[in-house]
């Protein structure tokens, strides 16, 4: 796929996600380029055991931290396995899209310590009665790379379900979850998160993007997640 946008972490050929990109490009080249926030955090990773888990540290309070009309994303996964990637509009509910992208753990990891890790998911669905975000089939790109396609989540596994039961009370948040009682033993390594909150923007019935908020809204590390649909 050529690139056409100028960016050197971001290249695909849809003009309808380089309107969403223009929305924030001059915002984010004032900022800072430092690591920051939940990035910060999700560095430690190498240092953290299934003895230190942060939803603990974190707790579980009754009513959401954050209440505007934010997204609450999640990013998580086990470290010899492959991520998921699930997003909510209400952290106390069932996610309204979830997802298992073609990209392991550990590498993902790798992504995270460049301070800037944009995903692209783009559907070559050709009709248009579904909302973007209701598309099935998918091709994945990070930074740049297409890294596969993926399929959206009819259903969500028992490993997802436990990982959204877990951080229902947690509205932004990385560390080490517990893992369900039948994969203590297994060698698929601990289970990881990265949670936040993203400001959802609708470019156009074919396109969406969503960026995550920095806590208390300092500059930092950036994360973003592309919706499309080839026309």
């Amino acid at each position: 796929m050529p690139p056409v946008h100028s960016s050197p972490y971001f290249q695909v050929d849809n003009p309808a996600i380089q309107s969403l990109l223009r929305q924030t490009t001059k915002e984010k080249r004032s900022k800072s380029s430092s690591s920051g926030g939940l990035f910060k955090i999700f560095k430690l990773f190498p240092m953290l055991t299934s003895g230190c888990k942060m939803v603990a540290l974190l707790g579980r309070p009754r009513k959401p931290l954050l209440k505007d009309s934010a997204s609450t994303g999640t990013i998580f996964g086990y470290r010899k396995g492959r991520v998921s990637l699930a997003i909510q509009e209400d952290p106390h509910c069932l996610p309204m899209f979830v997802i298992e992208l073609p990209i392991h753990t550990s590498i993902f990891h790798k992504e995270m310590g460049s301070d800037i890790v944009r995903i692209a998911l783009e559907s070559e669905t050709k009709t248009h009665k579904k909302k973007v975000l209701e598309e099935f089939v998918w091709g994945v790109y990070c930074n740049g790379r297409k890294i596969g396609y993926s399929i959206r989540r009819k259903q969500m596994s028992d490993d997802e379900l436990h990982v959204m039961q877990l951080l229902r009370g947690v509205s932004m948040g990385a560390g080490v979850l517990p893992s369900p009682n039948d994969k203590e033993s297994s060698g698929d390594g601990e289970l990881t998160y990265i949670r936040a909150r993203f400001d959802r923007v609708v470019g156009s019935k074919d396109s969406e993007a969503f960026y995550m908020i920095n806590p208390d809204g300092a500059a930092g590390a950036e994360l973003s997640i592309f919706f499309v649909r080839a026309h």
